[in-house]
């Protein structure tokens, strides 16, 4: 898994769980603690957030941050 895919998944992730949750970028940036516009940017795949940036999401989402970044099935045992 490159780094160009992690982005891609994990903005896709957050796409899809703000859409279920039914919330605007604005809400979710605010509750995230964030700019709108930085939530529009890595929606996008034009930023990799930070790691307090990802664990605000997914607690603004209220899901565990490997349902944004599952990467389990990379993990060989």
């Amino acid at each position: 898994m490159d780094r160009n895919e992690i982005i891609k998944i994990f903005a896709e992730n957050v796409r899809a769980e703000r859409a279920r949750k039914k919330y605007s970028q604005e809400k979710l940036a605010e509750m995230a603690d964030i700019t709108p516009e930085y939530l529009a940017r890595i929606e996008k795949e034009k930023y990799s957030p930070s790691l307090i940036v990802i664990a605000n999401l997914a607690i603004a989402l209220q899901v565990p941050v490997n349902k944004l970044i599952p990467i389990e099935e990379y993990i060989r045992h």
